[in-house]
Protein backbone atom coordinates (compact mmCIF):
# COMPACT_ATOMS: atom_id res chain seq x y z
CA UNK A 1 0.00 0.00 0.00
CA UNK A 2 1.66 3.17 -1.25
CA UNK A 3 1.73 6.27 1.51
CA UNK A 4 1.71 8.87 -1.19
CA UNK A 5 -2.14 9.41 -0.84
CA UNK A 6 -2.09 9.40 2.95
CA UNK A 7 1.25 12.32 2.66
CA UNK A 8 -1.40 13.89 -0.01
CA UNK A 9 -4.03 14.13 2.51
CA UNK A 10 -1.77 15.06 5.41
CA UNK A 11 -0.39 17.84 3.11
CA UNK A 12 -3.68 19.38 2.07
CA UNK A 13 -4.86 19.73 5.93
CA UNK A 14 -1.91 21.38 6.50
CA UNK A 15 -2.41 24.03 4.00
CA UNK A 16 -6.04 24.55 4.96
CA UNK A 17 -4.71 25.60 8.49
CA UNK A 18 -4.87 29.57 8.58
CA UNK A 19 -1.42 30.80 9.33
CA UNK A 20 -2.50 32.09 12.76
CA UNK A 21 -3.63 28.57 13.61
CA UNK A 22 -2.81 28.08 17.60
CA UNK A 23 -2.29 31.89 17.90
CA UNK A 24 -4.33 34.58 19.51
CA UNK A 25 -5.51 37.50 17.01
CA UNK A 26 -4.65 40.38 16.87
CA UNK A 27 -6.76 43.02 15.61
CA UNK A 28 -6.06 47.00 14.67
CA UNK A 29 -9.14 48.74 15.53
CA UNK A 30 -10.93 49.66 11.59
CA UNK A 31 -10.05 53.43 11.18
CA UNK A 32 -12.84 55.24 9.93
CA UNK A 33 -11.75 58.58 10.06
CA UNK A 34 -8.50 59.91 11.45
CA UNK A 35 -8.08 60.23 14.95
CA UNK A 36 -7.49 64.12 16.18
CA UNK A 37 -4.08 64.61 18.29
CA UNK A 38 -3.39 67.08 20.90
CA UNK A 39 -0.25 68.47 22.73
CA UNK A 40 2.81 67.67 21.51
CA UNK A 41 1.75 65.39 18.16
CA UNK A 42 -1.16 68.63 17.51
CA UNK A 43 0.74 69.70 13.99
CA UNK A 44 0.73 66.28 13.04
CA UNK A 45 -2.60 66.86 10.99
CA UNK A 46 -0.88 70.17 9.47
CA UNK A 47 2.81 68.83 8.26
CA UNK A 48 4.72 71.86 6.35
CA UNK A 49 6.60 71.27 3.18
CA UNK A 50 9.75 70.28 2.99
CA UNK A 51 12.97 68.71 0.90
CA UNK A 52 15.68 66.45 2.43
CA UNK A 53 19.04 66.97 1.55
CA UNK A 54 21.30 64.26 -0.33
CA UNK A 55 24.41 65.67 1.51
CA UNK A 56 25.67 67.65 4.73
CA UNK A 57 26.50 70.65 2.92
CA UNK A 58 22.57 70.53 1.81
CA UNK A 59 21.23 70.68 5.41
CA UNK A 60 21.30 74.13 6.17
CA UNK A 61 18.23 74.08 3.81
CA UNK A 62 16.32 71.20 5.07
CA UNK A 63 15.21 72.24 8.52
CA UNK A 64 12.78 70.92 10.77
CA UNK A 65 11.41 72.99 13.26
CA UNK A 66 11.14 71.58 16.46
CA UNK A 67 7.73 70.48 17.60
CA UNK A 68 6.06 71.07 13.83
CA UNK A 69 5.47 68.16 11.67
CA UNK A 70 6.81 68.20 8.02
CA UNK A 71 6.18 66.38 4.91
CA UNK A 72 9.67 65.28 3.85
CA UNK A 73 10.35 65.33 0.06
CA UNK A 74 12.91 61.84 -0.15
CA UNK A 75 15.34 61.40 -2.61
CA UNK A 76 16.53 57.90 -3.70
CA UNK A 77 18.91 56.12 -1.47
CA UNK A 78 22.17 55.82 -4.34
CA UNK A 79 21.44 59.95 -4.17
CA UNK A 80 22.13 60.53 -0.71
CA UNK A 81 25.42 60.65 0.92
CA UNK A 82 25.17 59.95 4.61
CA UNK A 83 27.16 61.32 7.01
CA UNK A 84 27.59 57.69 8.76
CA UNK A 85 25.94 54.58 7.61
CA UNK A 86 22.23 54.04 8.54
CA UNK A 87 22.08 50.76 10.51
CA UNK A 88 19.44 49.56 7.77
CA UNK A 89 19.80 51.48 4.44
CA UNK A 90 17.40 50.05 2.66
CA UNK A 91 18.35 48.86 -1.07
CA UNK A 92 18.47 50.92 -4.40
CA UNK A 93 14.84 51.58 -5.10
CA UNK A 94 14.09 52.88 -1.39
CA UNK A 95 14.25 56.63 -0.37
CA UNK A 96 16.24 58.31 2.09
CA UNK A 97 17.64 61.33 3.06
CA UNK A 98 18.82 64.18 5.72
CA UNK A 99 17.24 66.73 7.83
CA UNK A 100 18.92 68.80 10.11
CA UNK A 101 17.08 69.23 13.72
CA UNK A 102 18.12 72.35 16.13
CA UNK A 103 18.17 71.39 20.52
CA UNK A 104 18.35 73.84 22.94
CA UNK A 105 17.25 72.39 26.03
CA UNK A 106 18.38 68.88 26.82
CA UNK A 107 15.83 66.36 27.44
CA UNK A 108 14.42 63.13 25.69
CA UNK A 109 12.90 63.98 22.47
CA UNK A 110 10.46 61.98 20.41
CA UNK A 111 11.32 61.28 16.24
CA UNK A 112 7.66 60.22 14.92
CA UNK A 113 7.03 58.94 11.28
CA UNK A 114 4.88 58.41 8.71
CA UNK A 115 6.22 55.02 7.70
CA UNK A 116 8.72 52.22 9.20
CA UNK A 117 11.55 54.20 7.67
CA UNK A 118 14.65 53.80 9.47
CA UNK A 119 15.73 57.06 11.54
CA UNK A 120 19.13 57.46 12.91
CA UNK A 121 20.20 60.50 14.86
CA UNK A 122 23.58 61.93 14.51
CA UNK A 123 26.03 64.35 16.25
CA UNK A 124 29.41 65.11 15.95
CA UNK A 125 29.96 61.73 14.22
CA UNK A 126 28.36 59.59 16.71
CA UNK A 127 24.68 57.89 16.56
CA UNK A 128 22.83 58.39 19.54
CA UNK A 129 20.79 55.56 20.52
CA UNK A 130 17.35 55.49 21.01
CA UNK A 131 16.21 54.53 24.72
CA UNK A 132 12.61 53.95 23.35
CA UNK A 133 10.88 52.53 20.37
CA UNK A 134 6.94 52.31 19.81
CA UNK A 135 4.03 52.59 17.25
CA UNK A 136 1.77 56.12 17.26
CA UNK A 137 -1.51 56.06 18.43
CA UNK A 138 -4.45 54.21 16.49
CA UNK A 139 -5.38 55.57 13.19
CA UNK A 140 -3.69 58.84 13.27
CA UNK A 141 -0.96 58.43 10.31
CA UNK A 142 1.55 57.51 13.39
CA UNK A 143 3.63 54.73 12.48
CA UNK A 144 6.62 55.08 14.60
CA UNK A 145 7.78 57.32 17.39
CA UNK A 146 11.55 56.64 18.40
CA UNK A 147 12.66 58.62 21.79
CA UNK A 148 16.31 59.89 22.02
CA UNK A 149 18.16 61.67 25.45
CA UNK A 150 19.57 65.00 23.00
CA UNK A 151 21.49 67.96 24.47
CA UNK A 152 21.86 71.14 22.75
CA UNK A 153 23.45 71.58 19.69
CA UNK A 154 22.44 70.51 16.12
CA UNK A 155 21.57 66.98 15.15
CA UNK A 156 21.29 65.44 11.92
CA UNK A 157 18.36 63.20 11.43
CA UNK A 158 19.27 60.03 8.84
CA UNK A 159 15.93 58.85 7.30
CA UNK A 160 16.79 55.34 5.24
CA UNK A 161 14.75 52.30 3.78
CA UNK A 162 11.32 54.26 3.34
CA UNK A 163 9.20 52.83 0.85
CA UNK A 164 7.59 56.21 -0.89
CA UNK A 165 9.18 59.15 -1.72
CA UNK A 166 7.65 61.10 0.94
CA UNK A 167 7.47 60.85 4.65
CA UNK A 168 5.73 62.88 7.51
CA UNK A 169 8.25 63.65 10.56
CA UNK A 170 7.76 65.22 13.74
CA UNK A 171 10.36 66.00 16.72
CA UNK A 172 9.54 67.03 20.29
CA UNK A 173 10.23 67.43 23.29
CA UNK A 174 8.76 64.96 25.57
CA UNK A 175 7.30 66.54 29.23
Amino acid sequence: MSRFPYFLAATAAALSLPAHAGAEEQHEPACTAPAPLTGELASWAAPSPIEAAGNAKGLTAADLPMGQAADVKLLQTPDVQYPLPPEKPGGSVSYGGLVGVDIVDPGTYRVALGSGAWIDVVKDGKTVTSVKHGHGPACTGIRKMVDFPLQPGRYTLQVAANGTQRITMLVTRLP
